[in-house]
Order: C-alpha cells, then structure tokens, then sequence
C-alpha cells in the first residue's frame, strides 16, 4: 500500500464521522416543534403539553453515560432548585434506547425525563445533525411561548451547562 492508498483509505474513514445534518438547527424565534417521542420508561411524551407547563429546555446529548454527557446532565441536576424556581421544564434527549436512557436516569437521579430518541423523529424536528446513526450533536434549545427562544449549538457546554442556561434565562427577561 503506498501514500496514494492510505490517504484514499483516510477519506473514506473520515467520511464516516462527518456530521450529516437533518436539516439547519432551529433558529431563535422558529416555532417551537411538537413532536411526540417515548421516555426512559418507554411513555409517550408529547412536546406540546410540556412547553404549556412553562420554559423548556431541550438538551440534546450524544450517548448516555458517557463522561460528557453525564457531566451535562449532572450540572443540570444539579442545579434543579434554581432551574424550577424559574419555572423550567427539561427534557434530555439521545438516540439512546428507553432502557439505557432509564439506567443513565436511574444511575445519576436526574429529576427530568430522558427522551429515548432511537428513530430521530425529535432530533430530526429540532434540525440536530448526527455524527453516526443514533448519536446525535449537543445542542440546546430554550421553548418559550411556543418558540425558540435560545440556542446553544456550537459550544454547548457540559460541566456548566445549567449556569448557562439560567444566564440564558436572565436575559430573556
């Protein structure tokens, strides 16, 4: 094998985890979508009867149980007092099956749903690109008022994702 065959061999494998995008993520001021997918127990959640309770975050993570996607997750935990007193509502999502998205909830005691997004009806409404099949890219998403009312798409962060969103909040005011 010369230069020539390990650069084409490269390509090919590097095309393999290039970000395929559903769609452009929703912007800010796009309506809010309202699909409905199941939860870690495998219960049908509707995102429209959500968004009536209030603000709500749609996270979306890569992998359950994975180091930065339980740090995600635990920040907001976390932070759960400050997040309801300003009447949040939060659903993580991943292309995860119900029953890892249980053992991940179970596991650290995240006190919100986990939306078990296998066949990426919600990842594909919210315009969230996947890296492979199932693992879809972190973003976020605040709904208010039945639209978007903030994103963090490029950078969203895991250890401090919950300081970011209450700043976030802050300035929805």
């Amino acid at each position: 094998m010369d230069a020539s065959d390990m650069k084409k061999i490269l390509a090919f494998v590097s095309s393999l985890f290039v970000s395929t995008a559903f769609a452009e993520p929703l912007a800010v001021g796009s309506p809010a979508p309202t699909p409905t997918s199941k939860d870690q127990d495998g219960k049908a959640v509707a995102f429209a009867d959500v968004y009536k309770a209030g603000t709500t975050l749609v996270y979306f993570y890569p992998k359950a149980d994975t180091p930065g996607c339980t740090k995600q997750g635990c920040s907001l935990r976390d932070s759960w007092a400050d997040l309801k007193a300003k009447g949040v509502q939060v659903l993580g999502v991943s292309g995860d099956k119900p029953e890892s998205q249980k053992q991940f909830r179970d596991k650290f005691t995240f006190p919100f749903p986990l939306i078990a997004d296998d066949d990426g009806v919600v990842a594909k409404a919210f315009g969230v690109p996947s890296r492979l099949p199932g693992i879809y890219a972190r973003m976020s998403f605040l709904v208010k008022d039945g639209k978007v009312a903030w994103t963090m798409t490029e950078k969203t962060s895991t250890a401090d994702h919950a300081a970011d969103v209450l700043k976030a909040l802050a300035a929805l005011k």
